[in-house]
């Protein structure tokens, strides 16, 4: 017996641990929305990708089903697909053989001017 009454076995968390366990809680949730963060950036840049190069691949099959022989020189025009804002930037080249021009597709985000996607195609005048 302690005194008069009798001695208590200690029952329950102190103050350090409890603030112990709650700081270790706010670590790995600090963690954890860092993470999820990162996944939301990374699933925004793979939608944009996805999309720019299908602006990119869209005008190189307009090209050959049309069967257009574009002229020589830069063509920038906006290519925007499900609210993404894209730039997309035709460059035609010359080639050896005056049948053929290189046509090279490169596109941008609007607002930052990343660059990202490039698709090379080639478009000929041939009958």
């Amino acid at each position: 017996m302690c005194g008069e009454r009798p001695c208590r076995a200690g029952k329950g968390f102190t103050l350090i641990e409890v603030l112990v366990g709650l700081t270790i809680v706010a670590i790995a949730l600090m963690a954890a929305l860092r993470a999820v963060g990162s996944l939301t950036e990374t699933s925004q840049s793979l939608r944009a990708r996805t999309f720019a190069q299908w602006s990119a691949e869209n005008r190189l099959a307009q090209i050959r089903v049309q069967s257009e022989f574009p002229g020589i020189g830069r063509r920038r025009y906006d290519c925007s697909q499900a609210e993404v804002a894209l730039v997309c930037q035709e460059d035609v080249y010359a080639t050896p053989n005056a049948s053929f021009r290189r046509v090279e597709m490169s596109v941008f985000e609007a607002p930052a001017g990343q660059r990202v996607a490039r698709l090379v195609g080639f478009a000929t005048n041939l009958p």
